[in-house]
This record gives structure tokens, sequence and C-alpha cells, in this order.
């Protein structure tokens, strides 16, 4: 129970079960700041994430999610980050983010 696990999110309504399209960038913002709401619900912060694993569709928008993800974390304190290209997402998204954090 010392972390918590945060799987698979991807830009999506979430109440309709829907991804919400966009470019890489955009979609990106969008799945780091769902993380950073839940991450809130349980009282941590984007500085508790430990480690993540990035899905791209598209290998090529790499720079454009790194620019989106450098956002969202302080200059020399990112988290440990897996990058790999997935051709299929949910609801043919581009990104899909799963992170760890520290409790």
């Amino acid at each position: 129970d010392h972390y918590a696990f945060l799987s698979g999110l991807v830009a999506a309504d979430f109440p309709a079960g829907r991804a919400v399209l966009g470019d890489v960038g955009a979609e990106t913002r969008a799945v780091l700041a769902a993380i950073r709401d839940i991450l809130a619900e349980i009282h941590l912060n984007m500085d508790r994430i430990v480690r993540g694993d990035v899905h791209l569709a598209d290998l090529g928008d790499f720079d454009a999610m790194d620019e989106a993800y450098g956002e969202f974390f302080h200059v020399g304190a990112r988290p440990a980050r897996t990058t790999t290209e997935s051709k299929q997402l949910f609801g043919d998204s581009r990104v899909e983010i799963t992170c760890q954090a520290r409790r």
C-alpha cells in the first residue's frame, strides 16, 4: 500500500466512456491533467510519481508528447519513463499513460 498505480489512461470523456481525440500534445496534457486530479483525490501530487509508461500510436509523435509531458514536472525531477509505440490504443487515442506514485 506504499504506491498508487494508475493504469492505461487516455484522453477520454470518462462518464461517456469514449476517447477525446486531438493532437498528441493535447491528448498528453489531458491525460496528465486527469492523473493530477486522480492523485489529488488521494492527497498526492505529480512530484510523487516515480515511474511512468507512455504508449504512443506513432513514435514519431515523441517530441510533441515529451514537450507536453514536461509541462507537468519540475525541471530535473521527471520520473523514470519508458516510451513505446503501440499501434492500437483505446478509441484511436494517440497516447496512453500508466504511472506509479509513491504514497
